[in-house]
């Protein structure tokens, strides 16, 4: 089992789609994917809605991995990012991602929350992690 980093995830799915989307999805995301984000629980055919309205309306993005741990098929992880919309908007947000893993590695129980960063003047955006 190789496991999966969101990081990875988002890059594919949202801020460089190289795959499509059914194909990132297959890539992160177990088939019984069970997403909760702040408070509203999806199955991965409503996760799957979600983010393609969200990969619709991104111009460009970058995500900044600040801490990553697993224990077993236990994930967790806090990351910042920022998201430039076609609309030209502008979401610098920091996220907590708790995860369980599939036995093949992929997502499949999801709990994640997060709130809007301002970077405030003169102060730079974080790297994106390539890593």
């Amino acid at each position: 089992m190789t496991p999966v980093r969101i990081s990875d995830a988002i890059r594919d799915v949202a801020f460089e789609p190289r795959l499509s989307l059914e194909e990132a999805l297959d890539r992160y995301y177990a088939p019984d994917l069970v997403h909760t984000g702040d408070g509203r629980t999806r199955d991965r055919a409503e996760f799957a809605e979600m983010v393609a309205g969200i990969r619709s309306r991104v111009a460009e993005g970058a995500v900044t991995v600040l801490d990553e741990l697993y224990d077993g098929l236990n994930y967790a992880e806090r990351h910042r990012y920022t998201m430039t919309m076609t609309d030209g908007t502008v979401v610098h947000r920091e996220m907590y991602y708790f995860a369980t893993l599939a036995e093949d590695g992929r997502f499949q129980r999801v709990h994640e929350s997060g709130f809007d960063v301002d970077p405030g003047p003169g102060l730079p955006l974080p790297e994106a992690d390539r890593g």
